[in-house]
């Protein structure tokens, strides 16, 4: 069988067009013309023997070839981008404060920090995972030099400071227990109070769920409260009232609803903030691997 030998470049350019469903778009992101895009694909497909895309619609979809490569090429890219990384970063030592909204707590603790910490083993990261308020707090009065929070402005636990890159924005979403039967919302609902399971005030979420609800002319009461995020989801979970966040970070045991019944929800932006607009080496390079890693979920 011919050995190929894959041009990590022209990977690149296939994993950027297909997560951002356009190689028009991937062109302009990795600062290539259109042309040379098309050349490098060809050149994949000639390697390979074999189309990796195929017409869908006005856009590209995989074929079967082109999604098994897809996953080789991410681990490819990802060694690749990690060995770069630790030979230019391996004098990087010290410590590094970083501050994690509840939703993302999980998420960044196994995947972006482990990642972090086998490039940079020298640097130490104290992670600190908490609710918006707290976190501005904390990084206001020095004690953080990275908080991921939530963009609510000023007011209900909202995050505002000078030094924020905007990572996404995302939908809030109504959440229920993903067993149906655990909690059932009566068509009569303007009539019979809808019962919520929210984080104790000021919090974004919850402001925003009263408000549409208010909007809506829509009647409820708070049945459960908790100050942390994992009580809520428990509570939800068990069925003894709806709560709203985003997707990020859903447990198993809960869904989002997209029922009728329930009044539509705003956006969210997602914030990294930094304590300073020019941050040691090490606070820098986490910084730009937290948002790389979420701007990538998010597209």
């Amino acid at each position: 069988m011919r050995r190929i030998t894959f041009d990590l470049d022209v990977l690149r350019t296939f994993v950027t067009g297909v997560d951002m469903g356009s190689f028009a778009k991937a062109a302009d992101r990795l600062g290539r013309s259109t042309s040379a895009v098309s050349a490098q694909l060809k050149k994949l497909e000639d390697q390979l023997g074999m189309p990796v895309l195929r017409k869908e619609g006005r856009g590209m979809a995989t074929t079967p070839a082109g999604e098994s490569l897809l996953g080789y090429a991410r681990r490819l890219l990802e060694l690749n981008d990690e060995a770069a990384t630790a030979v230019r970063g391996a004098e990087l030592a010290g410590v590094v404060r970083l501050g994690i909204q509840q939703d993302f707590g999980e998420q960044m603790l196994t995947e972006v920090l482990g990642r972090y910490t086998r490039v940079h083993p020298q640097v130490r990261i104290e992670a600190r995972v908490a609710r918006n308020s707290e976190l501005m707090e904390l990084l206001g009065s020095g004690k953080l030099d990275l908080a991921l929070a939530w963009d609510g402005g000023s007011g209900a636990g909202g995050a505002a400071s000078p030094h924020a890159v905007t990572v996404a924005r995302l939908p809030m979403r109504w959440i229920g227990p993903a067993d149906d039967t655990r909690l059932a919302l009566a068509d009569g609902a303007a009539h019979e109070p809808l019962p919520l399971a929210m984080m104790d005030a000021p919090c974004i979420m919850r402001s925003a769920a009263t408000r549409a609800l208010d909007h809506a002319g829509i009647a409820w009461r708070i049945a459960f409260t908790s100050p942390g995020l994992s009580g809520v989801w428990a509570a939800a979970a068990a069925g003894l009232g709806l709560t709203v966040r985003t997707d990020m970070g859903l447990p198993p045991s809960l869904r989002a609803l997209d029922d009728p019944r329930l009044p539509p929800l705003p956006e969210v932006g997602l914030l990294l903030h930094r304590a300073e607009a020019e941050l040691p080496a090490p606070a820098q390079r986490l910084h730009d691997i937290v948002l790389q890693a979420l701007q990538q979920d998010n597209q």
